[in-house]
């Protein structure tokens, strides 16, 4: 047990550690996300090939995981472009109003009971990133595109549930990362027309990070999470996810000293952030012990 906690939050500090590369990667948003993507789904066919673990699936159902993939490529393009057009700790912020879209959309596309206190939760989210947003004009561009970012992010993982009542993880997951290297391959020309960059071919440098992005914060860190979720709940899952941009934030931190670049209103925000995932942590303590107790009786 204590090795698959470990593995999980190895993971999500993995998780965490892209809006670190983010930054460092020089390469525009689109370009990241592009070389990502290549790199992923060659590593995971290679590798789950090799383990034999890849099933055959209906085109239909690879068309739809594609969609799902493309969707998942372009919450990236948006997550690095927040960073670029802010930092790491302002992206991370507006992706914890993930919380918020997905008890949004999840009754909406799923067809099931919306969770109010999960809504509310979501919404005191959203008023901390509006006081970073009101307060620090520089962030502005920066959080616009890290809201968009965070509805996107809350939008496949509700998919891929679904996916996964029938395909197995490897599966999904490499046809995922192939079908949005693929989409965004063929929309990449247009939006180079809009944000042209000099150099396509990333320097060796850029390449040690892009490899780093992806093997170790993406197929490293889905092996992790994938072992660890064999033998822990979904309800420590789901709490030590809520690190992530705790993880992130303290990162930024550490590597480029953003906490001396960032308002008061910045800390403010977040710490509102910070009470709606303390009382999220508390609900979910709660649900948890309601199952145990049923469990015994």
């Amino acid at each position: 047990m204590k090795k698959a906690f470990l593995q999980l939050h190895i993971a999500v500090f993995l998780a965490g550690f892209t809006g670190i590369l983010g930054r460092l990667i020089t390469l525009n948003e689109g370009m990241i996300v592009w070389y990502r993507l290549l790199f992923t789904a060659v590593t995971m066919w290679i590798l789950f090939g090799l383990m034999k673990k890849l099933q055959k699936i209906p085109f239909i159902d690879i068309l739809k995981i594609t969609g799902v993939g493309f969707i998942a490529a372009m919450h990236w393009v948006t997550f690095y472009g927040s960073i670029k057009y802010s930092n790491v700790s302002v992206a991370l912020v507006c992706f914890s109003a993930i919380s918020f879209f997905t008890a949004l959309f999840e009754p909406l596309i799923l067809n099931k009971k919306i969770n109010w206190l999960e809504l509310l939760l979501g919404l005191v989210t959203l008023s901390g990133i509006y006081i970073i947003f009101h307060f620090d004009t520089r962030f502005k561009t920066g959080i616009v595109i890290g809201l968009i970012s965070a509805v996107l992010a809350s939008l496949f993982p509700i998919y891929n549930r679904e996916f996964l009542k029938r395909i197995n993880v490897e599966t999904m997951l490499t046809w995922q990362q192939t079908g949005g290297f693929l989409v965004l391959s063929l929309l990449l020309p247009f939006y180079l027309q809009q944000f042209p960059i000099e150099n396509f071919i990333p320097d060796r440098e850029n390449i040690g990070w892009l490899l780093v992005l992806a093997w170790f914060c993406s197929v490293i860190a889905f092996q992790l999470s994938a072992n660890a979720l064999k033998k822990l709940s979904a309800f420590t899952v789901n709490l030590t996810y809520n690190l992530e941009p705790v993880y992130g934030i303290l990162l930024a931190f550490a590597v480029y000293n953003e906490n001396q670049y960032l308002s008061k209103w910045f800390f403010v925000g977040f710490a509102i952030i910070a009470v709606a995932l303390l009382i999220h942590v508390y609900l979910l303590f709660r649900v948890e012990r309601k199952l145990t107790e049923h469990a015994a009786d």
